[in-house]
């Protein structure tokens, strides 16, 4: 149950709605309260509250804050506002890629780094009990002792071969034909500034960043599926004049050897003796919770092969709803393997069981009467595999397993 539920009102939707609802929720809001669609200042307050509250909950990490302390859990978590410093028209421009009129297509402050993405694997238990884990990243960082400028304060000017950009046009003339290509610059080589020799940072050598091995706490919280996300905001990599990206984590489910899952529920194979499935018996397995999973078949409910049963509540955790899928067992009877030759007990399954069906020859049909041999792989690997231009000779011998005599 989440604290606060003003910023799923807002986009009308449930607090256990998937990305894509939020998506389409969004989608629809924005575009009835846009201000170049609709000019009314309500509708203008409308809209940067819908893009407030999508800003937050697209962000699993902020979602996670938003869910368990409200909006106030939500100061510090990231830049002015606690929008990341991402205003309702960033938003909207960043989700339909532009805006009315042309407003939005103007990159607004740094451009943002590239997010780094790990795969995190996971087994079928830690999805279900959830799990911590601590994993290293090597990052680039702004140098801590120059502050990312590269070099004595003061003593940094900006290039003006390529304005500080670090990169420049070069135009070439190869034979009749002029080539114009973006190069490093190759005076201040790609930093956008000079420096001399002897101002620069000792520590980084005038390349603003430096190396940093970070520990990161990752939760993987019950019920988790594979290839969800767990986002942390700005902890990609630094460079001067760029917002850093994010970590991203993906989880990896592994396959289960006994379980499969599908959403949130389980699938399991259970095998039973013939016996229990015609009369009756207690079945029982581990469970993915580490705990014994243990029912009964009643007396005279008989399981035929191929049965589907289910029991529920007992399938993977609801992740952020509380509650638990259901867990489906498909029946595998296990037949003896020894054959009945004793007439007594023939005789008694005769008593028991329903009457075999009565076989019925269509009237004037002519009855090949065979007998059936156990397969061997050997000598019967090639039936049902025979040449088309096979002799006569070898036509009239009889297929390779059935021994038939016409009467």
């Amino acid at each position: 149950m989440v604290k606060d539920s003003k910023f799923y009102d807002l986009l009308g939707v449930s607090a256990t709605a998937s990305e894509t609802e939020l998506k389409k929720a969004y989608r629809k809001a924005a575009l009835k309260y846009h201000p170049d669609k609709n000019p009314s200042p309500e509708a203008a307050e409308k809209f940067k509250d819908i893009s407030r509250a999508y800003e937050v909950l697209s962000d699993d990490q902020k979602r996670d804050i938003y869910d368990q302390y409200g909006e106030e859990g939500l100061s510090g978590a990231g830049g002015p506002g606690g929008m990341g410093g991402m205003g309702a028209e960033d938003i909207f421009s960043q989700f339909f890629g532009g805006g009315f009129g042309g407003m939005g297509g103007q990159q607004r402050g740094p451009a943002k780094g590239k997010d780094i993405k790990h795969s995190i694997s996971c087994t079928l238990e830690e999805l279900y009990k959830g799990r911590n884990a601590k994993l290293a990243l090597n990052k680039t960082i702004l140098c801590k002792t120059c502050e990312g400028r590269g070099g004595k304060e003061g003593k940094i000017k900006q290039c003006s071969s390529c304005h500080g950009q670090g990169m420049k046009f070069v135009t070439r003339q190869m034979g009749p034909m002029i080539q114009r290509f973006q190069t490093v610059c190759d005076v201040c080589q790609g930093t956008g500034d000079i420096c001399d020799a002897k101002d620069r940072c000792t520590t980084c050598k005038g390349k603003k960043t430096q190396s940093e091995r970070k520990i990161l706490q990752v939760s993987i919280d019950p019920g988790m599926k594979d290839g969800q996300r767990i986002v942390f905001s700005g902890e990609g990599d630094q460079e001067p004049n760029v917002t850093p990206g994010d970590v991203i984590f993906v989880v990896d489910e592994k396959p289960h050897e006994k379980f499969t899952r599908k959403g949130n529920d389980l699938y399991y194979e259970a095998e039973i003796d013939l016996l229990t499935a015609l009369a009756g018996g207690d079945v029982g397995f581990p469970s993915v919770s580490g705990d014994f999973v243990q029912f009964s078949i009643l007396p005279g409910e008989v399981i035929a092969p191929g049965t589907t049963k289910v029991i529920e509540n007992q399938g993977m955790p609801i992740y952020r709803h509380g509650g638990r899928g259901n867990l489906f067992i498909k029946f595998n009877v296990k037949f003896p393997k020894n054959n009945f030759t004793d007439e007594e007990t023939l005789k008694k399954l005769e008593d028991i069981l329903p009457p075999r069906n009565k076989l019925v020859v269509p009237k004037g049909a002519e009855v090949d009467e065979c007998d059936l041999v156990d397969v061997d792989p050997y000598k019967h690997q090639s039936a049902g595999r025979r040449d088309a231009y096979d002799s006569e000779e070898e036509d009239g011998q009889g297929g390779p397993g059935v021994q038939c005599q016409s009467q």
